[in-house]
């Protein structure tokens, strides 16, 4: 018998489909490279943003802490004092002396240019002769030309009560003509080491024609 004869079509195509599905089963794993490195890439990145946010949770948490830390071993103090600039009454009674000034201080309405040191007597009560806690030493220079301004630097040295033996340090422009003035408590000692802060200072009396002053000081400290 003869064979029938053969489309070739027929013949070829589950070869060509074979052929076909071959191709595809060669691309299919670099696509799939492809999305694995996509992938891999995604993830890295996820996990390297993930640790930035943990390093700084980790940081935040520490300031935290550390700044608790140092709250809870701080102390606030607030004292009030009586502060008495004596001009008048001698050499022998007077706390305060003028020890430099400029060509036109004496002709000044402010007194501009003036350097004056002090040792004037910090009291409990607003009286001169009220009992005694310690003494203001240090300077105040006429620093306003055309108001009175004074530049204060004066240490609040305690020789009495419970601060006996320690010291603030005060620094700061006075601008005296006003009712109450704001300066900085820049330092301490003993019972204030590393003292920062603030004074207020209120005028309580003073005598225009010999300048005889007696000013509240309210001192609002934070120390170790």
């Amino acid at each position: 018998m003869h064979p029938l004869p053969l489309n070739r079509a027929v013949l070829l195509a589950p070869l060509t489909t074979h052929l076909a599905s071959c191709c595809r089963s060669r691309e299919e794993p670099a696509e799939l490279r492809s999305t694995i490195k996509q992938s891999s890439a995604s993830t890295a990145m996820t996990g390297s943003s993930s640790f930035a946010a943990l390093s700084i949770l980790v940081a935040v948490v520490a300031l935290l802490a550390a700044t608790a830390a140092s709250a809870a071993g701080e102390k606030e103090t607030h004292l009030r004092v009586f502060w008495h600039d004596v001009v008048s009454g001698g050499p022998n009674v007077s706390t305060v002396v003028q020890v430099a000034g400029g060509p036109s201080s004496n002709a000044s309405a402010t007194g501009f240019g003036s350097v004056v040191v002090i040792d004037d007597p910090l009291t409990e009560g607003p009286n001169l002769t009220s009992r005694l806690l310690g003494r203001a030493q240090g300077m105040y220079v006429s620093a306003g030309k055309d108001s009175l301004s004074l530049m204060m630097a004066m240490n609040f040295v305690f020789v009495d009560g419970a601060y006996n033996g320690s010291s603030l340090a005060i620094l700061g422009p006075n601008p005296a003509e006003r009712r109450v003035r704001e300066m900085a408590v820049v330092g301490g000692t003993g019972a204030f080491r590393f003292a920062t802060g603030y004074c207020e200072a209120r005028t309580q009396w003073i005598d225009t024609r010999t300048g005889d002053a007696t000013v509240e000081y309210n001192l609002h400290v934070r120390h170790d």
